[in-house]
């Protein structure tokens, strides 16, 4: 299978997130529908740094793990024709979550993810998050597309 990239313009035609909850920048090394790997760039000015933590800025948990759950909607959208991408897709589940190392300001994301099951509209995924070779969070992700276009 040929592998694809997605620039920005591409994930906003399949993710109806916008900032600040859009949570990748591009999506490389995808063999479609089955596994890619997401960039987020992490950058000092990140709304949430704002609170979390002022004066020890560290990237919230659950937003890297929304971070995964956006990568494996883009790998899975890669597997469907170009004008049937951007059906909103529900996480259902996140299981055996563990928070390795913390993500600063200046940190690039390598989001991992690969999908080891479906039955029906229900998919199961492997994903990790990697800062440099230090793995940062792993998880078990859990999704059900609706058939429902993005609002």
């Amino acid at each position: 299978m040929e592998k694809e990239v997605l620039y920005i313009d591409d994930i906003k035609k399949i993710l109806p997130h916008r900032y600040p909850f859009l949570l990748v920048d591009r999506v490389v090394d995808i063999i479609p529908g089955q596994s890619g790997m997401g960039i987020k760039n992490v950058t000092a000015n990140e709304e949430f740094f704002n609170g979390h933590f002022p004066s020890s800025p560290v990237m919230p948990g659950v937003l890297m793990l929304e971070a995964m759950a956006q990568t494996a909607v883009l790998v899975g959208a890669t597997a469907e024709p170009e004008d049937a991408r951007g059906q909103i897709v529900f996480l259902t589940g996140i299981d055996d979550a563990k928070f390795k190392n913390q993500v600063i300001p200046g940190d690039q994301l390598h989001i991992k993810v690969e999908k080891f099951a479906q039955k029906g509209p229900f998919e199961k995924w492997k994903a990790e998050i990697f800062v440099d070779d230090k793995l940062c969070v792993c998880a078990t992700l859990s999704a059900m597309k609706s058939g429902k276009k993005k609002l």
